[in-house]
């Protein structure tokens, strides 16, 4: 498929250019790159006799696809990926248990979810795919996934290798190059990635512009408690992660969606972010969510700002 084809609105010249940059800069000789390169590429041959996306577990074949020598080599491609962040996944029969809970996010938006079938959708920062995979289930005409870091993008070439869905595609993409897509997308799902912006109005911005009229955008963001429109500016880190900018509560947010042009804002949901939903694993075994928090009051951060908690919102164009 020829991504700028498939949207016509897009400019096209311009992301052609884009795209043949990225895949240079991918196809470089550097040891990172070569790395996950060389993960991918041992076990592309390998496919899946079936795949369900139905479920909180991801399901991409079964035990019984693989010999046990293949297996064995899946397993440590798979673990060449660590850190998983989301999942969980079952791939071939090895579970992998990711350091997110992904389907209790999921399972929160699927109430809001808009009609994707045959639809034109985008997953802003996809990770290793897992909500891709999600999606496609509802038949979607097409998943652009917007993936900066070449792990996730090596981890999602490499499932869908696997799962082999010609609907689902991850570019060396960020948020930053949404302008090349002007009223493109049905739907657009920015999950976790605002309070990693700079200008998180600029990026609503840019998120409104990529659109077609119509158009629904699911949100779903890292936040302070509070009912007052405000945002916490955090000196250097928040919860330990240094690329965190403002964190809004979820009537700030639900503002700036507002003054950025979207309408019927809606804030669905607002939950407690807790251990229980985001830990280390066997999968996972660097710092998580209770070694981000204040041992001796939980409702603080390490730095002592407000614990975070997730707000949801849906908004159309």
């Amino acid at each position: 498929m020829d991504l700028p084809q498939a949207f016509p609105l897009a400019d096209r010249d311009r992301l052609r250019s884009v795209l043949a940059e990225k895949s240079a800069w991918v196809n470089q000789e550097k040891k990172g790159f070569l790395r996950y390169r060389n993960l991918f590429q041992a076990v592309r041959h390998l496919r899946a006799s079936s795949c369900d996306f139905s479920g909180d577990v991801v399901r991409i074949g079964t035990a019984a696809d693989l010999e046990p020598a293949q297996q064995d080599e899946v397993r440590q491609v798979l673990r060449g990926f660590m850190p998983w962040r989301k999942g969980p996944f079952s791939v071939f029969g090895i579970d992998v248990d990711a350091e997110w809970r992904s389907e209790r996010k999921w399972n929160r938006i699927v109430p809001e979810l808009p009609d994707l079938t045959n639809k034109a959708v985008a997953d802003i920062g996809c990770n290793n795919g897992y909500y891709m995979f999600r999606m496609a289930h509802h038949r979607p005409a097409l998943v652009l996934g917007f993936e900066p870091y070449v792990q996730h993008y090596y981890t999602f070439h490499t499932l869908n290798a696997f799962a082999g869905q010609q609907n689902l595609r991850v570019e060396l993409l960020g948020i930053e190059h949404l302008p090349l897509f002007p009223e493109c997308f049905d739907v657009i799902f920015c999950l976790g990635i605002l309070y990693h912006r700079p200008s998180p109005l600029e990026a609503l911005r840019d998120l409104h512009a990529a659109l077609k009229p119509g158009g629904w955008l699911i949100v779903e963001s890292q936040a302070i408690p509070g009912e007052a429109p405000m945002a916490l500016f955090p000196r250097s880190t928040y919860a330990k992660v240094p690329g965190t900018w403002f964190v809004p509560t979820g009537a700030c947010l639900a503002n700036w969606m507002a003054r950025t042009g979207f309408r019927e804002v809606r804030l669905f949901c607002e939950h407690a972010m807790s251990s229980a939903e985001q830990r280390r694993t066997d999968w996972m075994d660097f710092e998580s969510y209770e070694d981000f928090i204040d041992k001796n009051n939980p409702a603080l951060t390490v730095e002592g700002y407000p614990a975070p908690c997730r707000v949801f919102l849906k908004a159309t164009k």
